[in-house]
């Protein structure tokens, strides 16, 4: 037993172990909300207690983000994440009082959440670092104005004269009393008469829309945006669902990132890398001046610090990485080999060994 005041593990409200199924979980809801609904049970506070546990248990279990932040954080999780209850409670919890009430279609006339929208988004490597304003034309669904999303002729909405306005009819189930939603208005208290001309009784018109969406600095490709109630408009009268923006990052031509620095190769000759100097790296914010030291090998990298991606968390901004590739020429002017020629003798290279001059200068990279 839980202490007082203490929830009890959701698992164990539903009597499922922590890996069941989606399936599972439905199908011992389905038994315990039967169980311990009120309409079977007046008068029983526990029962009463136990339904609402049994409600509270499944709509979190049911949701996969809520379910794997309650599985990681327990019983604050899904209050910390700020996630958002999904469709399929609704859809379970109705189908309960189908099959309890007995009727087959009584929900399909109430307001519902429209459907979700995505879209898929590219940016380039500069738009991902510095973020910009996205402008997405989208066609979706509306609600009708004309009708207001109600599907009804103007005018032609009338009280239900069957159950009197109530959306509900009161039936005797032997020792039971149980209210049944209404067949005639669907539970809705009013019929129409005659549908909307504009929408043709469906509630809604498609129209294309542009939506603007804020791709922030640092984004990467496969993060996902929320834009809240910019999805498809809710059946009936229903609010509207969500808009997902899927982005991807287009490749660069010279830079690459790894986690929030960027990569890129600064090829110099092999006398600067020999003698030293300086070489201008290129990077995303223009070229930087870099001092090549004497001897400085292949491969060696310099650190241009915070010229990378910043964090979305807030944390240090990346770096720019500039390794150095030391180019070898493929061909040398006679000129050219004799001063090597001299330069491998006056060093001590043998350069009888069969290796082309060109070969051993190759090797020493």
């Amino acid at each position: 037993m839980s202490a007082v005041g203490e929830k009890r593990d959701y698992y164990e409200v539903l009597g499922v172990s922590k890996n069941a199924s989606d399936e599972e979980m439905k199908k011992a809801y389905r038994k315990l909300a039967l169980k311990y609904h009120p309409d079977r049970n007046q008068g029983d506070k526990k029962a009463e207690a136990h339904f609402k546990e049994i409600n509270e248990a499944y709509g979190t279990l049911s949701d996969p983000q809520k379910r794997k932040a309650y599985d990681t954080f327990g019983h604050a999780g899904p209050q910390a994440g700020g996630f958002e209850q999904g469709g399929d409670f609704g859809d379970i919890f109705g189908s309960i009082f189908e099959d309890f009430f007995g009727g087959g279609a009584q929900h399909k006339g109430r307001a519902r959440r429209g459907g979700d929208l995505q879209y898929n988004l590219t940016v380039s490597f500069e738009e991902a670092l510095f973020g910009k304003e996205a402008e997405l034309q989208l066609r979706h669904a509306d609600p009708c104005a004309p009708c207001k999303g109600t599907g009804a002729k103007p005018g032609s909405i009338q009280t239900c004269h069957v159950c009197k306005g109530s959306g509900q009819m009161r039936f005797q189930q032997g020792p039971f009393v149980v209210n049944r939603t209404c067949g005639q208005c669907r539970g809705e208290g009013r019929v129409s008469v005659e549908a909307c001309p504009t929408c043709r009784g469906s509630g809604q018109t498609t129209r294309d829309k542009t939506i603007s969406v804020k791709v922030p600095p640092g984004i990467e490709t496969g993060m996902r945006l929320r834009v809240a109630g910019a999805g498809s408009a809710g059946p009936n009268g229903g609010p509207p669902g969500d808009l997902y923006v899927m982005v991807s990052v287009a490749a660069h031509a010279h830079f690459t990132r790894e986690g929030n620095d960027i990569h890129c190769d600064v090829p110099i000759s092999f006398i600067k890398a020999i003698l030293g100097g300086q070489v201008d790296a290129p990077t995303i914010k223009g070229k930087m001046a870099v001092k090549i030291q004497p001897g400085t090998q292949d491969g060696k990298i310099f650190r241009l610090k915070g010229l990378g991606f910043p964090s979305l968390q807030g944390h240090r901004i990346g770096d720019h990485l500039a390794r150095i590739r030391v180019e070898i020429p493929t061909r040398l002017t006679p000129r050219q080999a004799e001063l090597l020629e001299e330069y491998a003798k006056i060093s001590g290279e043998q350069t009888d060994t069969g290796e082309t001059l060109l070969e051993k200068v190759k090797n020493l990279f």
